[in-house]
Parts: structure tokens; C-alpha cells; sequence
């Protein structure tokens, strides 16, 4: 059995060694300490974030996925940013995908074991039919997990560019992969329990991620979420309307009406509006810019 002792998120951590015996305020103010210092870790992964988010900018641009591989808690979360992304950005649900050791049970319930075959993980892969246009970024923070391991080795040899995050430092851990993330946040609270530090961080890298890269290929007009789908809900519907008042000066039912002439579609409606033509000549023009509405409405 490999020792793992050695490993950062494996540590006991000094600060949290009485917190079965403090008040529940006490133990508020520890955990609330330790949480602190988790961006100025990954603040400190900063060029290789970058790096990640420049690969899979360039697989979006060639037709190509980002596709997240991981276990418990790091299966779950890049499970969840890739759920998040379609109703965020009106992405196509294949272009950011999860895959989770133990199938989507594991999501619901822990399933024991199943993170242990490095065979498994690289079955998911060509399940997925990984080719050289994809990026897959394996998440284990703790760094050792076969399934995640056997997956980015299946992903290379199909060409695929690869991406690999973990919360222990690169000589415990080696890998192989095009861009290793490494956000050391210490030992956690709870000696072991990655789902606390190490997972709060593996959020808000994934969150940067998918983040910056949807609006890299045009999915944001500035800081506004202008490709969504305003026929999901009325939040969304009130949220489109706002921000085409926003962005035009237009008062609200003059705006509402933008937004229904527009199939419902903000980028649409903004283009209309501010070029002055029909959906369907917005939306060609939308197509020529590849989606990018500041090159189309500041002309």
C-alpha cells in the first residue's frame, strides 16, 4: 500500500489541532482563517491557470471540449462547472463535459474504489471519443488518484492536450501533462478531508477556467452575460430585458419588445438595435464576428 503520509493534503494541520474542544464560534474563526488564505494560493498558479485557460480557448476555437476527469469531491465539482455552463453562457452541453469515477451514482452517493483503476479512466476517455482537438484536465487535488492518472495518459495518446490540477507540490506528484495547476492550500482543517480547502480552490480555478474562456470567444458584451437563454425562466427573461435598458438606453417596454423581436436573444437584440437591421441580418453578422458583439455594434 503506498504511503501517502508525506503528501501536503495529507498533513495534520497545527492550527486545527484543538477544534474538537473549542466553542462553536472558536471553531468558526479556525476554519474561517484557514479559508482566508486560500486565494493567495492560487493567486500563485496564476501563469499556469493562464496557460490553462489559452488551451482550452483554442480547443473551443477548433470545435474541440474541455472535458474534466476526477473522483469524489473533484469528480463532483468538475461535474457541476460543467452543468453550470450551458444555462450561463448558452454553450452547447457538449463543449464542457464531467466524467466522474463510479458514473454519474458517484454524484449522489460516494462510490468506494472506484477512483483505484487507471483502466477505468482511460475506458472513459475513449468512451468519450478524445481526439486532438479536445482538452482534458484531470482534478485531483490530492494528486495521486489512478483514475485520474489513467485517464490523462489515455488522453495523450489520442492526442488530446492535457491539463492537470492538484494541491501537492510537483516532486511528490510528477506528471506528464501539457500544464500542471498546483494551488498548495496546506493541510486541511480536518486532517485529509479535501473537500475544504483543497476543494474551495479546485472551485475557483475551475470557475476561472470556463470563465474566461467563454468570454474570450464572445459569450460576454463587457461584463454582461448577453448569451443566455432568455426563454429558460422569467429571471432570466427580467435579467435580458436589464440589460439590453442597459446597454441601449432604451426604457423597459421598448427594450422587452427588442427582446422578443429578437427571438429572445440578447446579442441579437443589441445588434439590432445598434446596427439597425432585421434578427436574421444580426444574426449573420453575429456569425462573421464568431459571436463577438463589441466588433459588431461599435463599428
Amino acid at each position: 500500500m503506498q504511503d501517502r503520509g508525506h503528501l501536503m493534503t495529507e498533513l495534520r494541520n497545527p492550527r486545527s489541532m484543538h477544534i474538537d474542544r473549542v466553542s462553536i464560534p472558536e471553531a468558526f474563526d479556525i476554519m474561517n482563517a484557514e479559508d482566508a488564505t486560500i486565494a493567495s494560493e492560487v493567486a500563485a498558479a496564476r501563469a499556469s491557470v493562464c496557460r490553462a485557460i489559452e488551451l482550452v480557448v483554442a480547443a473551443f476555437e477548433s470545435g474541440g471540449r474541455l472535458i474534466y476527469v476526477g473522483a469524489g469531491t473533484s469528480g463532483r465539482l468538475g461535474v457541476l462547472d460543467a452543468s453550470e455552463c450551458p444555462p450561463t453562457f448558452l454553450s452547447d452541453p457538449r463543449m464542457v463535459q464531467g466524467i466522474i469515477a463510479g458514473g454519474w451514482e458517484a454524484l449522489r452517493r460516494a462510490v468506494e474504489g472506484a477512483e483505484d483503476s487507471p483502466e477505468d479512466g482511460a475506458a472513459a476517455i475513449d468512451q468519450h471519443d478524445v481526439d486532438a482537438r479536445d482538452v482534458v484536465m484531470g482534478i485531483s487535488t490530492g494528486g495521486t488518484t489512478p483514475y485520474v492518472h489513467g485517464a490523462l495518459v489515455r488522453a495523450r495518446q489520442r492526442g488530446a492536450r492535457t491539463i492537470f490540477f492538484a494541491c501537492v507540490k510537483a516532486e511528490h506528484v510528477p506528471s506528464e501533462a501539457d500544464v500542471e495547476i498546483r494551488v498548495l492550500v496546506g493541510p486541511e482543517v480536518v486532517t485529509g478531508s479535501t473537500r475544504l480547502k483543497a476543494g474551495t480552490a479546485t472551485k475557483m480555478v475551475l470557475n476561472m477556467i470556463t470563465t474566461i474562456a467563454m468570454i474570450r470567444i464572445g459569450k460576454t458584451y463587457e461584463n454582461l452575460m448577453v448569451d443566455v437563454n432568455t426563454r429558460a425562466n422569467r429571471k432570466l427573461v427580467d435579467r435580458g430585458t436589464r440589460m439590453i435598458m442597459t446597454v441601449t438606453g432604451l426604457d423597459r417596454p421598448a427594450a422587452a419588445q427588442l427582446l422578443e423581436d429578437s427571438g429572445g436573444h440578447v446579442k441579437t437584440a443589441l445588434v439590432m438595435h445598434f446596427r439597425g437591421v432585421d434578427r436574421e441580418t444580426a444574426q449573420k453578422l453575429l456569425e462573421q464576428h464568431r459571436g463577438h458583439v463589441a466588433p459588431v455594434i461599435q463599428r
